[in-house]
């Protein structure tokens, strides 16, 4: 990692930022705020034309970023409607700070809710055994708050915006087939269309994925785990006595035990309460009963603490999901055909930051081929994206796998072990490490103070081709 200059305090000689994992100068932030510590806005040199495959998520984020470096983007995706399934999804600091730069907050603003806090729960009874404070701790030390939505209004957000910044999104455009030589692809209806270069972002059953891995499919990790899903009416909990104080300050509520876990928190601006519930299964879905998946997950949960027992019994509707990990991949690119996403990097819910990586995927791909000063550049560009977007992806599957393990512990000397090493935390001690991924301050730092920007820009400048400015701030 190169040392980029911060300019200097009282007219000294200019602070490099250390190569090492360190917040040593995160004091100088204010002082420094005329340099500013963001990434300078830019746009590419050379203006491409890009074909973006799947209006997810993933991809509409990253077909706004590549618009609005320049880029002439059409988006193609196979559904006839645009829509998201699903229910709440987290949107970490790391993502929000994305989001904001490419003018989402306003999109985003009548639907997020913003949690003070995660709190961790003893299975057996609810009791507090960890906690992280996202209010205002996240938003002062990742310049961006930690917000949670409903999966369906951030996608209606992310089309809006989209629409706004003039991208072409087809629909009922489904690809068969993709060129990496031409950068083309083929539609079901037998038409061709081709560009400089065409991102897939054709989520975790990618086709694209098969032709850049040279007809291999990716080895999955499957945990042995399913989660059931399901969305509550606040009403209905808000006229328990015994339910109605976890509504009183928004939260992430997380109880943890032995190879279970069950995750809450309030979406749609408060008006819904969403639960994930992950549970462990070994069979897969050919073998699940969807008549009897009310009963089953209560069943999961029986004898777990009484009020998340009485919240379950309110579910009226679930759905239940098969969670799989991908495998690290040996690159993401082939000719002019690049994954992104899903499709590069599946990854357990566990660290809620599978939507985030795509996010950080489209503001890198777009930040790289900023560094363009000719159309001959572009494979290089490609290059030095998926180098750095594979290590950072690969850790946070790591990371999520790890989050599947630390919160399952059956009860005994690990659970005591891991339980003691949060009660600073619950206690408001300080603290130096701790098994919450969330509060632990190192992973923390790693995790939602990542600048993907800042990660392309070293890596050009460690490339030796960089532009002049762009390692200086």
């Amino acid at each position: 990692m190169a040392c980029r200059g911060l300019g200097s305090i009282d007219g000294g000689k200019p602070v490099a930022v250390p190569s090492y994992p360190s917040n040593c100068l995160y004091f100088a932030k204010e002082l420094l705020k005329d340099h500013s510590l963001a990434p300078n806005q830019r746009s590419s040199c050379v203006t491409l034309n890009i074909i973006v495959v799947g209006a997810g998520l993933g991809g509409l984020a990253t077909a706004i970023a590549l618009a609005q470096a320049g880029h002439k983007v059409k988006v193609y995706e196979q559904t006839p409607v645009l829509g998201e399934v699903g229910a709440g999804i987290q949107i970490p600091s790391n993502s929000t700070r994305i989001l904001f730069k490419l003018g989402l907050q306003p999109y985003l603003a009548p639907y997020v809710t913003e949690p003070e806090s995660i709190h961790f729960r003893r299975w057996q009874n609810g009791k507090l055994i960890g906690k992280t404070k996202l209010v205002p701790n996240f938003g002062e030390n990742f310049n961006a708050p930690y917000y949670v939505i409903h999966r369906a209004d951030f996608h209606s957000a992310l089309c809006r915006k989209a629409r706004d910044e003039g991208i072409e999104i087809q629909l009922g455009a489904k690809v068969v087939d993709y060129d990496p030589v031409h950068g083309s692809i083929k539609l079901a209806d037998s038409t061709e269309h081709s560009a400089d270069l065409v991102v897939a972002a054709d989520g975790i059953k990618s086709a694209a994925r098969k032709i850049v891995l040279d007809g291999q499919e990716m080895p999955f990790r499957k945990p042995g785990f399913a989660v059931y899903r399901a969305v509550l009416d606040v009403n209905k909990m808000r006229d328990d006595p015994e339910l109605s104080w976890i509504l009183a300050k928004p939260a992430l509520n997380i109880w943890i035990g032995d190879n279970r876990h069950a995750m809450t928190y309030t979406i749609g601006a408060g008006k819904a309460f969403n639960m994930v519930l992950s549970h462990p299964d070994l069979m897969g879905p050919s073998t699940w009963n969807e008549k009897t998946a009310l009963e089953d997950m209560k069943a999961e949960f029986q004898g777990w603490d009484p009020v998340l027992e009485k919240i379950i019994g309110m579910v009226e509707k679930t759905i239940k999901w098969p969670l799989m990990s991908g495998s690290p991949l040996r690159r993401w690119a082939v000719g002019k055909l690049v994954v992104i996403g899903d499709a590069a990097h599946a990854m357990l819910p566990y660290m809620s930051q599978g939507a985030a990586m795509a996010v950080e995927d489209g503001i890198a791909l777009a930040r790289s081929l900023s560094h363009m000063e000719s159309p001959e550049q572009w494979q290089h560009a490609v290059d030095i994206f998926q180098t750095v977007r594979i290590k950072r992806s690969s850790q946070m599957q790591e990371a999520s796998l790890l989050n599947g393990q630390l919160w399952h512990f059956a009860d005994g000397p690990l659970q005591k072990a891991r339980d003691a090493a949060m009660i600073p935390e619950v206690e408001g001690l300080p603290f130096s490490h701790s098994p919450n991924q969330w509060s632990d301050p190192a992973t923390q730092m790693w995790c939602y103070g990542y600048d993907s920007e800042n990660a392309i820009d070293e890596a050009w400048v460690k490339a030796g081709t960089a532009h002049e400015n762009s390692s200086m701030l």
